[in-house]
């Protein structure tokens, strides 16, 4: 018998390569009384190209081959799909030298990317703004997380070999046995794709010690409905690469709405959405290494030392404002949207972990850093671990 621990993407994703290769018996655990409360069901959407990640990274390998297949699940269902597109533009000239790289970085992992210039992208996204050129990306689309999680479900469910225990928590293990909140449960093999928590998961199994997540929380602000018509699809920064996030940028959803985010803001907690809300016992824990990594990591420090002030509309909008004309700060809205990002952390390096991990026994397997595009690759991703952890093993 396999147990999944996590019905995010990843967990649902994996289930479905295992019953496609007859595995006759599949438990899901999920803490929540619902699928997508947490990073599945909050990101925004959005289906990543493959543009940033160096060539040799799981990264790379796995989200332009998952977009593929998350587009084709989706028309096969009628899961609606933006297929929009995306722009890269430049602030500055100085950020012109990466945006070459961004080019060439897609060109090695055989991403169809196009370097235009600005009356070009006047064409694509009327009212972007750059300075000199623009990176285009045709394939980026955005879809409703929470749909395909749903459809997800139902699949799995219908198969009548997969089944889902929802308010379930993993507590630790023993013997060949999970320990959760609803008494034990016995297995073959064991699957970790608990996302913010996947490192305690490891950790039970004595692996990845080294490794620890912290949270970053992406708050969101949205356009005035009436200036939404100033975004067709995607319109994004250049970002920093030392770093793993890509910058404030615009979005429009499936329902029409433009959203202005995600931030990169340290949070205090792996739940930590609200001002307080999701505050625990972990809180001294994750401070302490919030002030560790801003002491060590000169890359992390730029971070906590710009991000958090966005919290704030007005500063949002000096943010986004060069990328796109005919915005006003009173333009730039509140919005309820916000999630959190599982970064994993290397504490014996004192480095934020660039890539997908994946670490093994012979009994279990664990995805951790499972963060952008995890959602996009997670077709494709999920094969993989399948076929190299999994399979081998049976």
């Amino acid at each position: 018998m396999f147990v999944i621990c996590g019905a995010g993407i990843l967990g649902l994703t994996i289930a479905r390569e295992l019953v496609e290769r007859g595995v006759g018996e599949i438990f899901l655990l999920e803490k929540e009384p619902e699928l997508g409360v947490h990073s599945s069901g909050r990101n925004s959407g959005v289906l990543h190209a493959g543009i940033y990640y160096t060539p040799d990274s799981l990264k790379a390998q796995f989200c332009y081959r998952g977009n593929l297949l998350m587009r084709q699940y989706c028309k096969e269902r009628g899961i609606p799909i933006l297929e929009t597109g995306k722009v890269i533009v430049t602030k500055r000239k100085e950020e012109l030298e990466t945006l070459e790289e961004l080019y060439r970085r897609a060109k090695r992992s055989g991403v169809p990317v196009e370097m235009v210039g600005e009356k070009e992208l006047k064409e694509i996204e009327p009212y972007a703004k750059t300075v000199e050129k623009a990176l285009y990306s045709p394939f980026t689309a955005v879809v409703p997380p929470q749909r395909i999680l749903h459809a997800l479900e139902q699949e799995l469910l219908q198969t009548g070999k997969v089944k889902i225990l929802k308010k379930v928590r993993f507590l630790s293990i023993k013997e060949k046995k999970v320990v959760t909140t609803r008494g034990w449960i016995p297995f073959d093999f064991f699957v970790n794709a608990a996302g913010s928590y996947a490192d305690t998961v490891a950790h039970a199994f004595s692996l990845g010690r080294k490794y620890r997540i912290l949270p970053f929380k992406g708050t969101y602000q949205r356009l005035r409905r009436r200036k939404s018509h100033l975004v067709r699809g995607n319109i994004y920064p250049v970002p920093d690469l030392r770093n793993p996030f890509l910058g404030v940028h615009f979005t429009k959803g499936v329902d029409g709405t433009v959203y202005i985010g995600p931030t990169a803001i340290p949070a205090f907690g792996r739940e930590n959405y609200g001002l307080l809300q999701g505050i625990d016992e972990e809180f001294p824990c994750i401070l302490w290494g919030i002030f560790l990594l801003f002491f060590y990591n000169s890359k992390f420090r730029k971070v906590a030392l710009t991000e958090p002030r966005k919290y704030f509309p007005r500063e949002v909008y000096k943010d986004a404002a060069p990328m796109l004309e005919g915005i006003k700060p009173e333009d730039i809205l509140p919005s309820p949207k916000v999630g959190i990002r599982p970064q994993l952390v290397d504490w014996e390096e004192k480095e934020l972990v660039m890539d997908f991990l994946v670490l093994k026994d012979r009994e279990s397997v664990h995805i951790l850093n499972a963060i952008s595009p995890g959602f996009t690759s997670a077709f494709a991703f999920a094969k993989y671990v399948v076929e190299h952890y999994i399979v081998k093993e049976f």
